[in-house]
């Protein structure tokens, strides 16, 4: 039986030749993500915003836009409404009202009320948060710090198995899917709350295993042909993993495009930012990390007149094996 590849062998992509327009590229979107951020800001849910939260299950579908305009009318501030596996299962989402934990309770009851007589005794309530100012300042210190202590995991595991200049490169990949995948959640309104840090650290964890792969066959690369240029030495290893990276992207997307369409609402943000991620990652690991050791003075082991210091090791090898 015949193998299906994606990528054929022996491939030969100048990814080198057009780094520097990927580096543009990225200056392009971290730049649009940063200012969208800046100025839009984020879609905060109420694990970040603090707010009241309710599921509820109906008999019937309601008209989303009805409800809406009727729970909005209980003079409780803004209520957003999402649908989630069924039609008839609703997700409430109501602004924390200025008091203490009674003042929350009474705007519960308000919902309760309003849906009971729009909709009849079968109301069914399965689901009560709330979620304070301070809870919710604390998460998000707590989420920042998950983000950076996994990168800073990253910086140091990379430079122990590698180089410095391989650490400084993977964390820059990082930074750039991090900042990138933000700016998708400022653009697409996607509500950003613990499940969004849940798949930022996730994509951190995938664009890293690429990246070290690429980095791995580099280091094997320069060890194995000694003389030839550190450009085209990495954009041979690229081109070597290509299959692998290629395919490990499209089967991720595979499962990940399942979770997006049949999984629900509840996990469809999460599934679209995973998307978006994999497909970042993928881009940074080939034209980001991978080149821009070009420009942190990683060198080959053999100079240009052949006598680095590998090609010096294996003189001194050779003598002592002589004089032996």
């Amino acid at each position: 039986m015949k193998k299906i590849k994606l990528i054929p062998d022996n491939t030969n992509v100048p990814f080198i030749r057009m780094r520097l327009i990927a580096f543009a590229i990225s200056a392009v979107l971290i730049l649009g993500s940063a200012g969208a951020f800046l100025t839009v800001g984020l879609n905060k849910g109420i694990d970040f915003e603090g707010g009241i939260l309710m599921e509820v299950g109906l008999e019937k579908a309601p008209d989303l836009a009805s409800m809406r305009s009727s729970l909005g009318n209980l003079g409780i501030g803004s209520v957003a409404l999402q649908t989630f596996g069924r039609e008839t299962d609703i997700l409430i989402r109501a602004e924390r009202q200025p008091g203490e934990a009674a003042a929350q309770e009474a705007a519960v009851e308000k919902i309760k009320q309003q849906l009971t007589a729009d909709y009849g005794e079968n109301v069914s309530l399965r689901r009560v948060e709330f979620v304070g100012p301070k809870v919710s300042g604390e998460l998000i210190i707590v989420a920042v710090q998950a983000v950076i202590l996994s990168m800073i995991g990253m910086l140091i595991y990379i430079w122990l198995r590698f180089e410095w200049q391989y650490s400084v490169a993977a964390i820059i990949g990082l930074l750039h899917d991090v900042i990138i995948t933000v700016g998708m959640y400022t653009l697409t309104r996607i509500e950003f709350n613990l499940t969004s840090i849940a798949a930022l650290l996730t994509i951190v964890g995938y664009s890293i295993n690429d990246t070290v792969v690429i980095y791995d066959r580099i280091r094997e690369n320069v060890r194995r042909y000694k003389k030839m240029p550190m450009a085209e030495m990495i954009n041979l290893s690229l081109n070597e993993t290509l299959s692998r990276t290629t395919m490990t992207g499209v089967t991720t997307l595979l499962a990940l495009g399942a979770l997006y369409f049949f999984g629900g609402e509840v996990i469809r943000g999460f599934a679209f930012a995973m998307i978006v991620g994999v497909v970042i990652g993928t881009y940074s690991s080939i034209f980001v990390c991978a080149p821009i050791l070009l420009y942190f003075g990683v060198r080959h082991p053999a100079d240009e007149d052949g006598t680095g210091k590998f090609a010096a090791a294996e003189q001194a090898e050779a003598k002592i094996n002589k004089n032996s």
